[in-house]
């Protein structure tokens, strides 16, 4: 059992009654329950969370449902996600949070939190009904997709936020200065001929954020973070005291800029993939505690959005089925991240950033949310039998070692043996 929240890395019988953790004991005190799971072997943890997925849902379903993004992401080992407002409709009222609160309840697998969305429309004009949508049950906001464009609508947006004491979840690319990039900056989209995203526009726009949000007090994370500009910018802010927290994706951990070489649009994604100094950067701020969690910036495409030519297809990878086996494989074993700081950077951390209490620890009292990884299971990413609807997986193909056996919530069993 390794559960960082309380500082436990030890063999425990882990009690669950009426959806609730019960007690840790001493190995052989559940030989007397109802059911026992046995985990011999494997390892128990905290259940993951997923602080930035988009599930479709309105407007979307042919790409992913709620329903489906739900039980993607119970087979991918987590528990509960955080859906992003750029849907269609945008999910910007009180009822577009209804909406989402009651579709999950019916969808089974992980729990499913709505985020809403900073500005009415996503349109960047005016800040949306915040105070609502908190009250309804977001747990964020997010124009995700687009970074809040001018800085006195996000600066009104993180008073508000900070009144309702919800995070501001920023994308962070300054579009102006992107203009009609679609790739990495640097001689690489010059041999391919394709415009380059230069790492300016990430660092332009986190250090707008991080002053912004050292001005108002209030509370700043910021996705998919891809380059050493950034990270360098988060450390500095930390230091000074802002409340900022960061993610970093699974692809910008592990892909590079190389990746696009063959023209494949699967590896097209926003912010780009960078330069491998970036990755070693991203990796090392996540190791540290720079970059407090890993998010899936799960994205799923139909696969006509992402066949065409590069240029015109469309951002974004799906990542919920593969992220644990790509960490693990490619991170965890390699030993450039602990066990630890995996296990805090998919559960602990969310659960702080997104302020869900009673998940992120095994702690007695808390809500019974676990995952079973098995670290030795070997496996290939095969995206056609996939819970999710749409295929746009980068690592199709790869063998990976250590998967969810069990997914629980809530003290119910949602994947694995019944």
């Amino acid at each position: 059992m390794l559960d960082p929240a309380r500082s436990i890395d030890s063999r425990l019988d882990l009690m669950i009654r009426d959806g609730l953790i019960e007690a840790l004991e001493t190995p052989g005190a559940a030989a007397g329950a109802d059911r026992v799971i046995e985990a011999e072997g494997l390892l128990v943890l905290p259940g993951l969370i997923d602080p930035h997925v988009h599930l479709r849902e309105p407007g979307g379903e042919a790409e992913e449902t709620i329903a489906s993004g739900a039980r993607a992401a119970a087979a991918g080992g987590f528990t509960s996600v955080a859906c992003m407002a750029n849907t269609d409709p945008v999910i910007d009222s009180e009822s577009g949070i209804a909406y989402v609160l009651r579709a999950a309840r019916q969808a089974g697998g992980a729990l499913v939190f709505p985020v809403g969305a900073v500005t009415a429309g996503q349109k960047g004009e005016a800040l949306a009904e915040l105070g609502h949508m908190a009250e309804a049950g977001a747990v964020a906001f997010s124009d995700d997709g687009r970074a809040v464009p001018t800085p006195s609508l996000l600066k009104n947006a993180l008073y508000y936020a900070a009144m309702l004491d919800r995070p501001v979840l920023e994308h962070c690319e300054d579009l102006d200065l992107k203009g009609g990039g679609q790739m990495n900056h640097g001689a690489l989209a010059v041999r391919l001929g394709l415009p380059g995203i230069p790492n300016a526009v990430e660092d332009l726009c986190v250090s707008r954020d991080l002053l912004l949000a050292e001005f108002t007090g209030a509370r700043l994370h910021i996705q998919h973070v891809s380059t050493a500009g950034a990270v360098g910018l988060i450390r500095a802010a930390k230091a000074r005291g802002v409340r900022v927290t960061a993610e970093a994706t699974p692809h910008h951990l592990t892909l590079t800029e190389d990746h696009v070489a063959g023209y494949n649009p699967v590896f097209k994604v926003a912010p780009p993939l960078r330069a491998e100094a970036d990755r070693r950067a991203v990796v090392s701020a996540l190791a540290e505690g720079v970059l407090d969690a890993i998010a899936t910036d799960h994205a799923p495409h139909q696969a006509e959005e992402k066949e065409g030519e590069f240029s015109s297809s469309a951002n974004g990878m799906i990542g919920l089925e593969t992220a644990v086996g790509v960490v693990l494989t490619d991170l965890v074993r390699p030993g450039r991240l602990s066990w630890t700081r995996f296990v805090d950077a998919f559960s602990r951390q969310p659960a702080r950033i997104l302020g869900l209490k009673g998940k992120g620890s095994l702690a007695p009292g808390a809500d019974a949310d676990v995952t079973v990884l098995d670290p030795e299971a070997e496996w290939t990413a095969e995206p056609e039998r996939y819970l999710s609807r749409s295929r746009n997986c980068p690592y199709a193909g790869r063998r990976l070692r250590g998967r969810a056996k069990w997914t629980i919530v809530e003290g119910e069993v949602v994947f694995g043996d019944p």
